[in-house]
């Protein structure tokens, strides 16, 4: 396994966060869009546009020489504009976004378990996301808690209890 270490999200990882959520919009690699057509898509943006704003928090993890490999953050969204995995309001809505050649190495699990300890210690009782049921990723969240609360054509929306 390869060494990744673990450390919380700032205002200055926008950057990061758009790389990772371009990852995670692109599990697929038969189906992968463009970087730019992914940034340009106002549905996927709203997801990291203005980080950190109140309520924002998240973690990157880092390979040995400190470059990002993974981040997983969480956004709350009013109930009149929800996130694809909206359950209600004040329920945090997680994105996990990892580099293909770090998955399966368990940066993804780590970071999901340390977005988990945030929310809790912020408060939250709930975490929330959307996955498509093919995503491979819908193993991981099952695995660590996460149930389907709810379905749409080919994506669930999960909750986890993290208190």
């Amino acid at each position: 396994m390869n060494a990744f270490r673990i450390r919380p999200a700032t205002g200055e990882d926008a950057r990061v966060l758009a790389h990772m959520l371009v990852e995670a919009a692109n599990w697929n690699p038969v189906r992968a869009r463009s970087r730019v057509t992914v940034l340009e898509d106002r549905a996927v943006m709203r997801y990291v546009d203005g980080w950190q704003r109140p309520g924002d928090f998240g973690c990157v993890a880092e390979d040995a020489r400190g470059v990002p490999v993974g981040a997983c953050w969480a956004r709350l969204f009013p109930a009149n504009a929800p996130g694809r995995g909206f359950v209600a309001v004040g329920v945090p809505e997680l994105t996990l976004g990892v580099f293909a050649q770090w998955r399966a190495q368990g940066a993804g699990r780590a970071l999901l378990r340390e977005l988990g300890a945030a929310a809790a210690a912020r408060g939250h009782a709930r975490l929330s996301l959307s996955v498509h049921r093919g995503n491979f990723a819908q193993r991981l969240y099952l695995s660590e808690g996460y149930v389907t609360v709810a379905s749409l054509d080919d994506t669930d929306t999960m909750v986890r209890t993290v208190r």
